[in-house]
């Protein structure tokens, strides 16, 4: 019998379990969809999602997380970079 021709043989009971979930977006908005996240039924509530994440609506906002952007300002103002 050819190598491709021989009955495969797969391992049972390996793989988590596949059920409905809810996801609840951060304006409110809930759909269902199939996922291995939780047990059945669970709701899933996003912090971040598609209505709030910059990369999505185009609105970025700059962190000065320990006056880094202050020093970026000072050390190239001399370029005409305006803060």
């Amino acid at each position: 019998m050819a190598r491709f021709e021989q009955e495969r043989t797969y391992e049972k009971d390996i793989h988590p379990d596949y059920h409905t979930i809810t996801v609840e977006l951060t304006d409110g908005s809930t759909f269902a969809t199939r996922s291995t996240w939780g047990k059945e039924g669970d709701v899933l509530k996003l912090g971040i999602d598609p209505k709030t994440h910059p990369a999505w609506t185009g609105v970025h906002r700059l962190m000065d997380s320990g006056g880094q952007l202050a020093k970026f300002n000072k050390k190239f103002s001399a370029f005409g970079l305006k803060s």
